[in-house]
């Protein structure tokens, strides 16, 4: 049914998102597929790297233990954005095409008022890419 699977990742809130990461591991196995898991950086230093080659680093280690602990095979995929909180959107729905997903699965959080005014990253992804998109609440 599914050919590729791909999760956003926040390595700074990874801990957060477990839920999720289990989901698309679930389904990686069921479909005997690949997950990829897609980060969006800035060149400029930040909390987690200090450069675009630092963050893809640490992006590989994530897949490869994830990976390895799920018993699937797992990529990762840099997006490296001039201003990620801006563009999110944008580099999402680029990173589905560059990596050839037709699922994502990405964790959310519990509807608050801010969602009456900014529309949501997982809506964004349904309306701008033939992937189908699974919202795993967190919390």
């Amino acid at each position: 049914m599914f050919n590729k699977i791909m999760v956003p990742i926040d390595l700074a809130h990874a801990d957060r998102m477990t839920k999720a990461v289990d989901v698309a591991a679930d389904l990686a196995k069921l479909y005997d597929v690949e997950v990829c898991y897609v980060g969006v950086t800035s060149a400029a230093p930040g909390s987690v790297a200090h450069t675009p080659q630092e963050y893809r680093g640490k992006l590989d280690e994530f897949a490869k233990k994830e990976g390895a602990g799920h018993g699937k095979p797992a990529s990762a995929h840099v997006v490296v954005s001039h201003d990620p909180a801006t563009t999110m959107d944008d580099d999402l729905v680029q990173a589905v095409k560059e990596v050839g997903a037709d699922l994502v699965v990405m964790a959310t959080h519990v509807p608050n008022i801010g969602d009456l005014v900014f529309a949501s990253n997982g809506g964004n992804l349904a309306k701008h890419t033939n992937a189908s998109v699974c919202l795993v609440r967190e919390a």
